[in-house]
């Protein structure tokens, strides 16, 4: 599958420091920074810094150390903002992707919500 990637999208702006960020962890191949509309007292944005529309593209074609580093960053920002599961109450992760899962953005980015109980994520459709 081609997924198209737009490369004007606000996450590619902010990668080239067009749009500036509060940024919490970066890496050579991850940044995560602050929401700018927080849902929750800690809403941080885990982004890759390829060019990579969706988690499932990322999953596909990023490279092994690509993968890696994000995973490994989105366990450095719940451990630096006391959200992870084991020294902290937990968080919630949320990535949309495409039409249906309401992605606004189209560049791949994980959402990590906490610090306060988010009750349920989704209800039950009639």
């Amino acid at each position: 599958m081609a997924y198209a990637y737009d490369d004007q999208n606000i996450f590619a702006k902010i990668l080239r420091k067009e749009i500036p960020n509060k940024t919490v962890v970066e890496t050579d191949h991850t940044l995560a920074f602050e929401d700018i509309y927080p849902q929750a007292p800690v809403h941080v944005l885990v982004i890759p810094k390829g060019a990579y529309v969706t988690y499932d593209h990322f999953a596909e074609s990023a490279s092994d150390a690509e993968i890696a580093d994000f995973n490994r960053v989105v366990a450095q920002v719940c451990r630096k903002l006391g959200v992870s599961a084991d020294e902290g109450q937990g968080c919630r992760f949320i990535s949309n992707a495409g039409e249906h899962g309401v992605q606004e953005v189209p560049h791949y980015h994980l959402h990590i919500l906490g610090g306060r109980p988010l009750g349920r994520m989704l209800q039950k459709a009639d």
